[in-house]
């Protein structure tokens, strides 16, 4: 492997608004598709949250198959960055797509809704796994590594903060009054952005560390052996799906939450705002404490915000549910320790495919990092999943007022699981992974020579 350390500043950060349209693209589908679907489509709950589960029994073979289909690509351009442009021009369509549901209507809707969602994702896979994969090729080194990932994450969470705190008031504007116009109009603003921070992170940001498995050939039966008896990459699936569906069934179901539980929709934006703001913040937190902790505590510590979150929640809920500055701490302690775990999961993802080289001889980024992309789909698949089921369980009916046995499930669904979840990722954790300090340096030593 050929040490090559240093990341310059034009590189972080053309990287970095390479996540800026990137995540517009995708916290628009996460933060509201769901709601799109159910109150301005008018799918079931059921339906929608059955489709988000389905979609990414699909992903469990297409994202490994598109580490494959990048780890085997050969170009004047590397093997990351033709497929990042790729991807993202294909996905900027089906993402329009998707928003035109509203359009539609008998029969085929349904058909017509299941397809563009499902190709949304697999088009997603190909921009996505790409760029995460990217990471080990541009550094060797773990602390140059953690400097990196907080530009993508600062980028990312930016996109969030804005789409949480302003989508509902972007669609209103653009749709005058009209929610499914104002959702495709949003859409296209989306694409907009998306292609020209893809376009950017395409020329500007360039592949340095090469590695001895650099001109070998991956078969599907060493997809199965890369993940398969590469023990870490196990554990940190555990911990980093679980945590990732407790913050994503918050981000989605904050929606639901303040406008029928609480009574006050107009909470929601500033629950999102806050939320956005304390991830950039974790983000910049994220390498100082690092440096202050032990990087075996870093996860749990992570895992502790939300569970905060959960508790304030809580309280709230009992004694001041109206309360605009209690909905934005608990946002923020929310979305703090996924700033956190964001870039503690990037980092974490990049030593699991050290680790791999370590246990197997095989160095394959792309394909150990298509689980990241798979595991934000699949996080939001069961988010999704639990939200259309609880409502439905729940009673739940569109733009009404909703009963006391309603609002009672509500309130249920977005403290406990949360809480419950971020406490088994934690546990996870702490029981399985062991990439750190000595053992860590065991690691990057044997594969170094």
């Amino acid at each position: 492997m050929v040490d090559s350390n240093h990341i310059r500043l034009r590189t972080k950060l053309s990287y970095g608004l390479g996540a800026l349209g990137k995540d517009f693209a995708c916290s628009i589908i996460y933060v509201f598709l769901m709601y799109y679907y159910t109150d301005v489509v008018g799918l079931s709950a059921a339906f929608v949250g059955t489709l988000f589960f389905v979609a990414r029994g699909i992903d469990a073979i297409t994202d490994p198959w598109m580490g494959l289909v990048v780890d085997n690509t050969r170009t004047q351009y590397g093997k990351f960055r033709p497929w990042i442009l790729i991807g993202t021009f294909i996905n900027s369509i089906a993402l329009v797509a998707v928003f035109s549901a509203h359009l539609l209507e008998g029969p085929y809707l349904y058909l017509y809704t299941a397809v563009t969602y499902i190709l949304w994702g697999v088009t997603y896979t190909v921009m996505d796994i790409p760029y995460w994969s990217i990471i080990p090729a541009l550094s060797s080194s773990r602390p140059e590594r953690e400097l990196l990932v907080v530009w993508p994450r600062i980028f990312a969470s930016f996109s969030w903060m804005l789409m949480g705190g302003y989508g509902l008031w972007a669609i209103g504007v653009l749709g005058d009054g009209n929610e499914g116009e104002g959702f495709l109009y949003l859409s296209l603003l989306v694409v907009v952005t998306f292609i020209a921070s893809g376009l950017i992170t395409f020329l500007m940001v360039k592949e340095k560390v090469q590695t001895a498995a650099a001109t070998e050939r991956f078969t599907l039966s060493d997809v199965k052996n890369i993940l398969t008896q590469n023990d870490q990459l196990k554990v940190l699936i555990g911990a980093v799906l679980a945590f990732n569906i407790a913050i994503q069934l918050i981000s989605s179901f904050a929606i639901y939450y303040y406008t029928y539980a609480v009574g006050r929709a107009d909470l929601y934006p500033a629950f999102a705002l806050a939320s956005g703001a304390a991830e950039v913040a974790g983000i910049f937190a994220f390498p100082r404490l690092c440096r202050a902790f032990p990087r075996r505590l870093m996860w749990l510590i992570a895992c502790a915000f939300p569970i905060l979150s959960a508790l304030v929640l809580s309280l709230t809920a009992g004694f001041s549910p109206q309360n605009a500055f209690l909905a934005s701490v608990a946002g923020g302690l929310m979305k703090f320790g996924g700033g956190l775990a964001n870039g503690l999961s990037t980092v974490m993802l990049a030593d699991v495919v050290d680790y791999g080289e370590y246990r197997t001889g095989q160095r394959s980024e792309s394909i150990i990092f298509s689980v990241q992309t798979m595991l934000v789909k699949f996080a939001g698949a069961f988010s999704g999943f639990f939200i259309g089921l609880g409502l439905s369980v729940a009673g739940y009916v569109p733009n009404v007022i909703q009963s006391d046995d309603t609002i009672f499930w509500l309130h249920l669904m977005m403290i406990g699981t949360p809480l419950a979840l971020a406490a088994l990722s934690a546990f996870i954790y702490r029981r399985g992974y062991r990439l750190h300090d000595s053992f860590q340096e065991q690691v990057l030593q044997h594969i170094s020579g």
